[in-house]
């Protein structure tokens, strides 16, 4: 039998291999060999340090990532925040780093479009009090769907309020209760009659009581806006989940303190318009945890820390860099503008909002202190808030599913390349990955539960899956129904639509996959 030595070449220059799957068979004019598969040995060398022996590569690795590191650098926003990158505008960026000619065009046309709509109909310098749903109708730029007409007529009813703690813009707060907070002094005699037969104590022990806590904002000052001072508040509120399956409040709390000063308990039988004022407070509370909290702190700036830790510790040809890069390409881009343009101190969100100034920035340091790992991972918070069986939340059952799905890929990729712990624990590369989150991101709290190094192959499957989930569905989640509210569903309508974060899945599946797709 004669033997054949095969040499296979995609180019001449350092990291010219390919992530296809490539195959070679022998033919002649009696016989053919098997296909072999060279995908394997093609890509075993030059994709995790500990394995790429060459020199040249080495070499080459270490060279991009020094350039790199001079180019992106570690600054400090303000203390006990999460680290950002060294850059004030964003037109300094890498160009790489910066929006793509069809992102900026997209996002320039959008909102110059909304502007001149709300310039042309005298809302854009607009500071009188709107006095009616049509006034504020007119905000929204002719925008209309299903959802916005449901909202616009049941925006003051308890079923859509005590819903949108599950699926509207802040799905993040609502917990089980077994035990009612020492300062939150709801009694039998207070609830009697809201629970059907039933008493508060038989129904916290059947599990179907749930409690918000915006505790967080206790103590913070309003802003001033237009002149006018703001009240923020750091409300408490109860919720009962019903035989029928719905969410209703039952009372609210606006205050914290107890004592001489206890602020008084709000209750579904108080006159109309106080009950109503009590839940408006609550929304409030719910904007400045949402904005704050739950979308920048816990996915901007988070984001921020995973994009600038891979692009300063993976080279290119890392699989990991491959895997990631594609869901943080616009992050240091929109974070730069949203810290210039929205929380500056002449950004609109300071001067406008509810929340701003010192109040807004030691919200994001109470945030920050708070932070866990497992709070990041949607299964364990599931788990830790006690809503595995709540009916009707829809993020968390439309969440897991991506969850999932993220992590079935993460698995597929990161097995093919680490085989064993031990290419873990040897890929120096990854290790100062990790290390640079948990300095800059967890800053080096151990207390947070985040990993300062990687010891095995599952405890980097479930980071990565977190790192990406928390870069896309869960920023969609807690952000595009700000737009137009596509996350509130209408009853009636729940088995025709899914929630924003389901409609992600293509889309995040296709990010993943580009970069190891065949061609």
């Amino acid at each position: 039998m004669a033997s054949y030595t095969v040499t296979v070449r995609t180019g001449t220059r350092p990291f010219s291999g390919t992530t296809s799957y490539v195959y070679v068979q022998l033919r002649g004019a009696d016989a053919e060999s098997q296909e072999e598969n060279l995908h394997k040995r093609f890509l075993s060398f030059g994709f995790t340090k500990g394995s790429d022996t060459n020199p040249v590569a080495q070499k080459t690795r270490t060279s991009q990532l020094e350039g790199r590191q001079k180019l992106i650098r570690w600054s400090v926003y303000a203390e006990n925040l999460p680290r950002i990158i060294n850059y004030e505008s964003a037109m300094l960026l890498p160009e790489k780093l910066q929006f793509s000619f069809s992102k900026e065009t997209e996002f320039s046309y959008t909102a110059r479009t909304q502007l001149i709509y709300l310039k042309l109909n005298g809302l854009a310098d607009n500071r009188e009090s709107w006095e009616s749903i049509d006034q504020l109708r007119m905000n929204l730029c002719d925008i209309t769907n299903k959802t916005i007409e449901y909202v616009e007529d049941h925006w003051d009813e308890d079923e859509f309020f005590g819903y949108q703690f599950l699926n509207g813009l802040n799905p993040m707060l609502i917990q089980r209760c077994s035990k009612l907070p020492e300062n939150f002094l709801v009694t039998e005699e207070m609830v009697k009659g809201l629970l059907g037969e039933t008493t508060l104590k038989a129904e916290i022990a059947k599990g179907n009581i749930f409690l918000c806590d915006y505790k967080m904002l206790d103590g913070l000052v309003g802003n001033v806006v237009a002149g006018r001072q703001q009240y923020l508040t750091a409300p408490l509120v109860l919720l009962y989940c019903n035989p029928q399956g719905l969410m209703l409040p039952i009372a609210i709390q606006l205050r914290q303190m107890v004592g001489p000063h206890q602020t008084p308990i709000f209750l579904p039988t108080d006159p109309k318009h106080d009950w109503l004022l009590a839940k408006i407070f609550v929304r409030a509370a719910e904007f400045s945890m949402q904005e704050l909290d739950s979308h920048l702190l816990r996915t901007h700036f988070l984001s921020e820390v995973f994009a600038m830790a891979t692009l300063r510790n993976l080279p290119s040809p890392h699989p990991l860099f491959k895997l990631l890069i594609p869901h943080t390409r616009y992050t240091l881009h929109i974070n730069i503008l949203a810290r210039s343009r929205l929380i500056s101190d002449d950004g609109s969100i300071t001067l406008n909002a509810g929340i701003g100034g010192k109040s807004l920035s030691e919200l994001l340091k109470r945030g920050t202190s708070s932070l866990t790992y497992s709070s990041l991972c949607l299964p364990e918070n599931i788990s830790e808030r006690g809503l595995e069986d709540v009916p009707n939340y829809y993020y968390r059952d439309d969440g897991i599913q991506l969850w999932n799905i993220i992590n079935k890929y993460v698995t597929g990729v990161l097995q093919h390349y680490y085989t064993s712990d031990e290419h873990v624990q040897k890929d120096t590369e990854l290790q100062s990955w990790i290390r640079e989150i948990f300095t800059n991101g967890f800053l080096e709290r151990s207390n947070t539960g985040a990993p300062q190094s990687f010891q095995t192959v599952s405890d980097l499957i479930k980071f990565v899956t977190m790192v990406i989930f928390t870069a896309s569905a869960q920023h969609a989640a807690v952000n595009n129904g700000q737009v137009n509210s596509i996350q509130i569903i209408p009853k009636g309508q729940l088995n025709d639509t899914k929630s924003s974060i389901f409609h992600h899945i293509q889309y995040i599946i296709n990010k993943m996959i580009a970069p190891f797709k065949v061609n």
